[in-house]
């Protein structure tokens, strides 16, 4: 009888152990759900104009951006806890900063409005608006 040789196994594991490390290493790439949503309001603030109008919270949020990616992908759980929280308090900072951003346009825009009523009320010779 031919004894069953034990090769196969020894292939079988290692091919085990490749698919084990390949999914380790995929999970660890996959960031978090809080750090894609930080990311993503990173992106709408840019977006928005952030950097013109809130300057200083487009620079702590990307700062900030930079140091949850980084604990993200450690392997040190307390870190990713860290990282995951840090990267919500990013996705408040840029979105205060995307918020900001479009208030300050929306009232550019309205000033550019009001000086341009009161230039077609002062070419048509009406009085100012709220003079009697």
């Amino acid at each position: 009888m031919n004894e069953p040789s034990f090769a196969h196994f020894r292939r079988r594991l290692y091919a085990l152990f490749v698919a084990t490390g390949l999914a380790v290493t995929a999970h660890a790439q996959v960031a978090s759900p809080d750090v894609q949503r930080a990311e993503e309001a990173v992106l709408q603030a840019q977006q928005a104009d952030a950097d013109q109008w809130a300057p200083e919270l487009m620079d702590a949020a990307r700062a900030g951006l930079v140091q949850a990616q980084a604990g993200a992908m450690s392997r040190s759980r307390s870190e990713r806890r860290e990282a995951e929280e840090l990267a919500r308090r990013v996705a408040v900072d840029a979105d205060l900063a995307r918020a900001r951003s479009e208030r300050a346009q929306a009232e550019a825009a309205l000033q550019q409005r009001r000086a341009e009523v009161a230039e077609l009320r002062q070419s048509l010779g009406l009085p100012a608006e709220g003079t009697p």
